[in-house]
């Protein structure tokens, strides 16, 4: 009982310290927060801090290792191509979940005090799965034909997370999955569509 008790006491403290940082990079950048200003914010002691993260740039590195292993789960799916039917549509949805579920740092790393080089590395694993898979799965298309198409869709999907995000993620990820789709398939035609069903 008292290891469950631990447990949940050290994720809940390690909630309001990545809460607390999230916070602070969003106003400056993580070069000009303190630790004594991160535990201020929290509400913990430094020695509560220092149980749990060697420094502030340990603390930036597990957060972004946690969404990074997310990220490679979400694409598990591209893997398994072979053995079932293609559905764009499940993929994404995998993709944005995890990206709703790590908003804090999605925010942060798009704002103005982000990691840009920790967002190039998630763009170009999904490049890197994507280009892969899509080449053994799309037997007409070229390595160049797929890196463009990638190039434009992971810009789409950018602005798409943008909007979700300044939204505040009321719809769900699958929503925002069928959309990326449906623009990607049929571009300014999914309002003719649209309104053609409306009618």
């Amino acid at each position: 009982m008292r290891k469950v008790t631990n447990d949940h006491r050290t994720r809940l403290t390690k909630m309001m310290i990545r809460k607390a940082f999230m916070d602070l990079l969003k106003q400056k950048p993580i070069q000009s927060i303190s630790i004594r200003e991160l535990c201020e914010t929290a509400g913990i002691n430094r020695g509560t801090f220092y149980t749990h993260y060697a420094d502030i740039y340990d603390l930036m590195q597990r957060i972004e290792e946690e969404m990074l292993a997310d990220f490679e789960k979400a694409l598990e799916p591209l893997f398994q191509l072979q053995e079932e039917p293609f559905n764009p549509v499940t993929i994404s949805t995998g993709i944005f979940q995890c990206l709703r579920d790590n908003s804090d740092l999605c925010t942060v790393t798009l704002g103005d005090y982000g990691n840009k080089r920790f967002a190039a590395k998630l763009i170009n694993i999904g490049r890197e799965r994507c280009v892969d898979t899509y080449l053994k799965y799309f037997k007409g298309a070229s390595p160049k034909q797929i890196e463009y198409f990638y190039a434009f869709v992971s810009a789409g999907c950018i602005g798409l997370l943008r909007k979700w995000l300044d939204d505040g993620m009321t719809c769900s990820a699958q929503e925002i999955a069928e959309m990326a789709e449906n623009i990607m398939l049929y571009g300014l035609g999914i309002f003719s569509k649209e309104s053609a069903a409306l009618q």
